[in-house]
């Protein structure tokens, strides 16, 4: 049986979201491949900064916490071939949206083509880089990649390969803060998709 990890790229608590979903695929394969013979190699803690991403920070940017969740999570998980990563900041600022967007453009473009994103969809005439990644849901090894398309305040940028990218997202936006979040996702490859990293 095949089971499947759901990760969405809202913010507002990276650790509870996502650790939760990493634990839990991890528990199912250990126990569906005991005496296997398999080596696997499993993290999760809130040690996540900008530069762990691969992004600047963002100046004068300050970590936000959401009640009880972090601010951060660094999650990671191989068992044999199989690899997932995925790397999460939440920050806020007295800059609006559009600044904090502005900003990581060029940083972004390190890793190819900037794709623009509303609500999962595409804002302007790009709407797939050349690597193939798009702003729509992917599911890679049972993975499942959400854009969150059904907030109206989720407003990215996206820059990478369909399994190997970079978002920085905006989570909120209230009375002169922004809440928004930079995220590194490395999804493990399909055996049935042709994806290359």
């Amino acid at each position: 049986m095949k089971e499947s990890l759901f990760v969405t790229n809202r913010f507002r608590s990276p650790i509870s979201t996502a650790a939760v979903a990493v634990l839990f695929l991890a528990g199912s394969l250990c126990s569906a491949a005991q005496n296997s013979g398999f080596s696997m190699d499993l993290h999760a803690n809130s040690q996540a900064t900008a530069k762990d991403i691969g992004l600047p920070a963002y100046p004068g940017s300050k970590p936000s916490k959401d009640g009880d969740s972090d601010s951060a999570a660094n999650l990671g998980m191989g068992i044999n071939g199989f690899r997932f990563s995925l790397l999460a900041a939440s920050f806020t600022t007295s800059d609006s949206p559009a600044q904090v967007l502005d900003f990581y453009r060029k940083p972004l473009s390190h890793y190819g083509e900037v794709l623009e994103c509303y609500q999962g969809k595409p804002v302007g005439a790009l709407t797939v880089t050349r690597s193939g990644l798009t702003c729509a849901s992917k599911k890679n090894a049972g993975i499942e990649v959400n854009g969150s398309g059904d907030s109206s305040t989720d407003h990215e940028l996206r820059a990478g390969t369909p399994l190997r990218f970079r978002i920085v997202g905006i989570s909120d936006s209230q009375a002169g803060k922004t809440r928004f979040g930079l995220v590194f996702l490395e999804l493990p490859k399909d055996s049935d998709s042709e994806s290359k990293n």
